[in-house]
């Protein structure tokens, strides 16, 4: 059983994106097409952080490694899923939310975070959502957590001009996987695994991913 943890990038008005304030706006357009030139052709204009994607180190630290040059194998591996989705809007996730999956979490291992967010994605208070402590971030760190995703905008609070989260886990070397759909499904599965697999961007501090996760065991009982 494969799950589909991205996003569609779209431009249909009925289906709106969330992005975040003032990064560019996803633009597509047909520029060759079956009747005319015999081929199906769109350009696409995006930002680096559009969508469901991964932030590499670089994204905050100057001399971080970039896309990509990051290590794949860091990017696919077992999946630890941290479900607090009783956070309420901009409420603060603690490392005590998740201490109850510390056995779980160590060096290769992906922790996902929860929050039932992604529910709100293209809507008005997207950005709301519940964000990480920065005492948490150092924990998973110390864990030797190098990949963190979430179901948010951001693991950090959004109106909060530090961005702490982000500079724990970038500055460690870690990165971070944002805009995740439906981490809850990953619940269901025994044993499961997740690929975060970016573009080869040369020197880019991020990319679009196209999420996945499967199971090596089974369903859940």
């Amino acid at each position: 059983m494969m799950i589909d943890l991205t996003h569609t990038l779209t431009t249909s008005t009925e289906t709106p994106m969330s992005i975040w304030p003032g990064h560019p706006k996803l633009e597509m357009r047909k520029v060759a097409s079956i009747p005319e030139q015999n081929a199906n052709v769109t350009a696409i204009s995006l930002g680096s952080h559009t969508g469901t994607h991964i932030d590499a180190p670089n994204h905050f630290i100057a001399d971080g490694l970039t896309v990509d040059k990051y290590d794949l194998n860091k990017l696919v591996g077992r999946a630890v899923v941290v479900d607090v989705r009783g956070k309420k809007e901009r409420e603060m996730i603690t490392w005590e939310d998740m201490e109850k999956w510390e056995g779980e979490m160590r060096e290769g291992v992906i922790v996902l975070v929860c929050t039932g967010w992604s529910q709100y994605w293209g809507k008005e208070n997207y950005g709301q959502h519940p964000f990480m402590d920065f005492n948490a971030a150092e924990k998973l760190m110390g864990k030797g957590v190098r990949v963190v995703g979430c179901d948010t905008l951001s693991p950090d609070d959004i109106c909060s001009p530090t961005s702490q989260v982000h500079k724990v886990i970038l500055g460690a070397g870690g990165v971070i996987a944002e805009n995740l759909k439906g981490i809850e499904e990953v619940l269901g599965l025994k044993d499961p695994f997740v690929s975060l697999l970016p573009l080869k961007l040369d020197n880019c501090d991020g990319s679009p991913i196209r999420a996945i996760a499967w199971s090596t065991g089974g369903e859940s009982v």
